[in-house]
């Protein structure tokens, strides 16, 4: 196996400022705004994205987590981490815009399960979706709002993302 890094720390932080100018562009009344991460790593970069876009428009941002495990169409294939708990912030998200965020979009089922997961607990007013890779493939039409980075890759590819909160680097790498 042999691994290419695509994205370093500097990298990485470059790209989630320029998403979080395109979220405050979009959605100019931040303070509608509530962003979900998809654990692990969409959790973590959710987070980082609502410290960006607060400092970016001077409104705190709620940020929480949406764990989609329960909804997916291929449980019966294994390999799933075990659920996490979904926490939503405060105010909910009825009425809201709600950003969707993930490290990786790939087949687009993770991002079906997130949207069943969210109308379980809510009515948002609009569903965006923000995703640091987007690797192609699609089995599903679904298509993120603002992408980090375009990253064609081959099926016996793998696209790693790495984040300090939980890897101790960041990086994204492409494992062949």
């Amino acid at each position: 196996m042999s691994a290419r890094t695509v994205l370093t720390g500097s990298d990485i932080d470059r790209t989630l400022r320029r998403i979080a100018h395109e979220i405050v562009e979009a959605v100019p009344a931040t303070d509608q705004l509530v962003l979900l991460g998809i654990p692990t790593r969409g959790a973590v970069l959710s987070s980082r994205l609502a410290l960006l876009i607060g400092a970016i428009s001077g409104t705190a941002v709620p940020h929480g987590t949406l764990d989609v495990t329960m909804y997916r169409d291929d449980l019966h294939r294994g390999g799933h981490r075990s659920p996490v708990a979904t926490v939503i912030p405060d105010g909910g998200i009825d009425n809201t815009v709600c950003v969707l965020v993930d490290d990786v979009l790939f087949s687009g089922r993770t991002v079906r399960a997130a949207l069943d997961a969210l109308t379980a607990i809510g009515r948002p007013t609009m569903v965006k979706l923000a995703v640091l890779v987007d690797r192609g493939h699609r089995e599903l039409p679904i298509r993120a709002d603002h992408v980090g980075k375009n990253l064609p890759s081959a099926l016996g590819e793998r696209i790693t993302v790495r984040l300090l909160e939980t890897d101790d680097v960041d990086q994204v790498q492409v494992v062949t």
